[in-house]
C-alpha cells in the first residue's frame, strides 16, 4: 500500500449530518471517529458541545457547519452560528458560501459573508472550510461560464483568508429532467480546477460521492488533503484488506456519483 493508514484517515472528516441523525447515533459516531483515528467529525450546530464532550481527550477534532446547507442565512446570522459553534467547542468551521449571490455576480457580498465567518472562526482559533456547492454552479452565473466562476469563488475564499475550499454539503441535489434530484458531489473536474484555482496555502477538501477507499485515494492524488464522507468504515476496513496488496486507485466512475 502506497500510503500509510494515518495518512488516510487523517483526511476523513466523519460527517454526522443526516437530517434524521439521532443522539444516539451522534454518540456512534463520535464513537467510530476515535476508533478510526480520523481527522474530524462533521456535526450540525446543537450538536457540538456534546461532540466536544465524546471526543475530549482523543485527537479527532470537532467541525460543524454553517449556513447549511443552502447558504441562504444572512451574515449576521452566520457569524453568529459561527461564535456559538467555537464556544461550544468546533475547532473547525465547514460554511456555505451564499449560492444565490455567487450566481448574481455580488462578488462583494460574498467578500464579505465569507470573510465576516473567516475573522470569527480564527478568532478563535479554528480553520475554516468554505463550501461553493458545486452542483449548483454548472450553469456559470455573474457572466462567467461554469469553470470561470469556480475559479473566481476560489479566488475569493482565498482573499477572505479561508483555510479550505470545498466541493459539496453532500446534500446539493437538483432536479432532474425526468423529475427526480440527484447530485454529483466531488468530480475529478473540480478538484483539479479547485486546486489550481487556489494558492499553495489554501486546502481543498472533496466531499459528496467518495464512498470507498480508491476514491479516498483518487482524491488525495488530485491534492485535496480533507475528504467529507459518512462511508468512514467502509473505507478504512478496506484499507487493511489491501494493506499488503497494490496501491489501490479509483477510476473517474467512483468519483461525482452523489452520496455522502
Amino acid at each position: 500500500m502506497k500510503y500509510r493508514y494515518e495518512d488516510l484517515a487523517k483526511m476523513i472528516d466523519h460527517a454526522l449530518l443526516h437530517p434524521t441523525l439521532t443522539d444516539a447515533q451522534l454518540e456512534a459516531g463520535c464513537q467510530t471517529a476515535i476508533q478510526y483515528q480520523v481527522a474530524s467529525v462533521c456535526v450540525k450546530p446543537y450538536h457540538v458541545s456534546r461532540a466536544a464532550k465524546l471526543l475530549a481527550g482523543s485527537d479527532v477534532a470537532v467541525g460543524t457547519v454553517i449556513g447549511f446547507p443552502h447558504g441562504g442565512n444572512r451574515t449576521e446570522v452566520k457569524r453568529l452560528e459561527t461564535e456559538l459553534a467555537c464556544r461550544d467547542g468546533a475547532v473547525e468551521i465547514d460554511m456555505v458560501l451564499n449560492i444565490g449571490k455567487a450566481i448574481s455576480g455580488d462578488w462583494d457580498y460574498v467578500f464579505q459573508d465569507i470573510q465576516a465567518v473567516s475573522q470569527e472562526t480564527h478568532q478563535h482559533g479554528g480553520k475554516l472550510k468554505v463550501i461553493l456547492e458545486t452542483d449548483y454552479l454548472t450553469g456559470g452565473g455573474g457572466g462567467l461560464d461554469s469553470d470561470s466562476l469556480k475559479t473566481k469563488l476560489c479566488q475569493i475564499c482565498e482573499a477572505a483568508e479561508a483555510d479550505w475550499v470545498k466541493t459539496s454539503t453532500g446534500f446539493g441535489f437538483v432536479k432532474q429532467a425526468e423529475g427526480g434530484y440527484n447530485y454529483q458531489g466531488a468530480t475529478e473536474h473540480d478538484l483539479k480546477l479547485m486546486r489550481t484555482a487556489c494558492s499553495a496555502k489554501v486546502q481543498v477538501k472533496a466531499s459528496g460521492g467518495v464512498r470507498d477507499l480508491a476514491g479516498l485515494i483518487r482524491v488525495r492524488e488530485l491534492g485535496a488533503s480533507r475528504c467529507g464522507t459518512s462511508a468512514t468504515e467502509a473505507i478504512l476496513d478496506a484499507y487493511h484488506t489491501h494493506a499488503n496488496g497494490e496501491t489501490a486507485s479509483a477510476p473517474d466512475s467512483q468519483l461525482g456519483q452523489g452520496g455522502y
